[in-house]
């Protein structure tokens, strides 16, 4: 038995590098302040351009908005152990809607943030960047729970049905033939 373990030397095209989503992913400032940026903008031009009364389109456009915050936040936590998402959904959740609020300012200052067919003003502001960050922060927590509960109960049913599938393939008796 070796003391040491072989160690395997990988040429410089062999080392797999990282993509640029990847590292991106990794980051939990930098994932949230990405979902809070695109989210405000997504509502930002809906408002701006796209205005329709059809509940189709409301909900529509409700469901795209819900389809990146959610799917950012699951590309983020993806990356870890459910175990960390203890304090990365809150952080992320905290970040998020603060970066949506900087946003929502921001576009308000310059005339931009639209409340319905009106425009924003700093009144309207601040009532709503108070509800966006509640409704933001219980939104990520309670979704990542759910997403928790999914994904260890994944792997509570389908991982032992496969690893016992492959250990019954591996000791099955090969049987003789005459």
């Amino acid at each position: 038995m070796p003391l040491l373990r072989p160690t395997m030397v990988l040429s410089h095209h062999e080392i797999e590098e990282r993509s640029l989503l990847r590292k991106l992913s990794l980051n939990v400032v930098v994932m949230a302040l990405l979902t809070g940026a695109s989210l405000r903008l997504y509502r930002a031009g809906i408002l701006q351009f796209g205005w329709s009364n059809s509940w189709l389109w409301i909900a529509g456009t409700f469901l795209g908005g819900a389809a990146i915050l959610f799917l950012l936040a699951t590309l983020h936590l993806g990356n870890y152990p459910v175990r960390s998402w203890i304090w990365r959904a809150p952080l992320f959740a905290v970040i998020e809607s603060a970066m949506e609020v900087s946003v929502s300012l921001g576009l308000t200052v310059l005339g931009l943030e639209r409340i319905g067919s009106l425009t924003a003003t700093m009144e309207d502001w601040q009532s709503s960047a108070l509800k966006l960050a509640i409704v933001r922060i219980l939104g990520i927590i309670l979704f990542s729970l759910v997403l928790a509960f999914v994904s260890t109960l994944v792997r509570l049913v389908l991982v032992p049905r496969k690893h016992q599938r492959r250990t019954t393939t591996q000791t099955a008796v090969p049987t003789e033939h005459p």
